[in-house]
């Protein structure tokens, strides 16, 4: 083993072992529900990856209610600086992320899929366009420079759909919505989040519409992305759903529902 690992791997169980005790830069929120076969090695990539950085940080897993062994893996992991939001019943994604940004301590909030489809390692570039001025920096597999890798000819027919959806149904000024992949100020994300109202997979785009509409900066940044296979969402079920949210954010604006947020 290198010194470089030996340095990467000590760190690893400083924060394993300790319970964090600086103010927190950081909490990387990962919504989960019956994902047994991926929470471990997505825990383990964003371990590995900011272990081995000078931030101070934590991660939560948001449970949405899993009926498999998700929340008893994370239990047996037993890391000081890992909490389990355990829900009793299945509320849907955006529940579920909304829980887990409530909950976050640190002054940038991270809400990551649980596939580790986007690499924990892209997080470095969203992190830096913070610190350049954005309130909220998502990961794009639409801008310029974006790798994306084995989406299938379905999924990228139905994307191209939902685009063109989101931009005349709601005008989010975003190329891509639905990436898995958000980093937030504390300021923003307790302001978003406490007028979220959307609980499914759909929920990232009223958090897009309501981080525009309160004025906040957001940057859309290039990230590498891969299809990881195991995805629990229907995707012809979710248009269907996809374009009733945007009814629902709409209706919300018209009876000033975000008016007080």
């Amino acid at each position: 083993m290198s010194l470089t690992a030996d340095v990467s791997y000590s760190a690893y169980q400083a924060w394993r072992d300790r319970a964090e005790v600086r103010p927190l830069d950081l909490s990387v929120v990962i919504p989960a529900y019956n994902e047994e076969d991926r929470i471990v090695p997505t825990i383990a990539a964003f371990a590995a990856h900011l272990s081995a950085s000078d931030l101070a940080w934590e991660l939560i897993v948001a449970d949405d209610g899993s009926t498999d062994t998700t929340v008893s893996l994370i239990e047996m992991l037993d890391h000081a600086n890992i909490r389990v939001l355990v829900a009793e019943r299945n509320g849907g994604k955006g529940a579920a992320v909304r829980r887990g940004l409530e909950a976050a301590r640190g002054r940038l909030i991270l809400f990551s899929d649980a596939d580790n489809a986007t690499p924990a390692q892209e997080i470095d570039a969203l992190i830096s366009s913070v610190r350049a001025g954005a309130d909220v920096a998502i990961g794009s597999r639409a801008a310029d420079g974006a790798d994306v890798k084995n989406r299938s000819i379905l999924r990228r027919t139905l994307t191209a759909g939902l685009k063109q959806v989101v931009r005349f149904g709601l005008g989010v000024g975003v190329r891509d919505t639905q990436c898995g992949f958000k980093l937030f100020t504390a300021d923003a994300a307790r302001r978003i989040s406490s007028a979220q109202t959307v609980s499914g997979f759909s929920f990232d785009l009223e958090i897009l519409h309501l981080a525009e509409r309160f004025g906040y900066r957001i940057a859309e940044v290039p990230v590498r992305w891969f299809d990881a296979p195991g995805s629990k969402v229907d995707a012809r079920k979710e248009i269907v759903r996809f374009i009733a949210s945007i009814a629902r954010i709409r209706l919300n604006d018209v009876r000033g529902v975000y008016r007080n947020a």
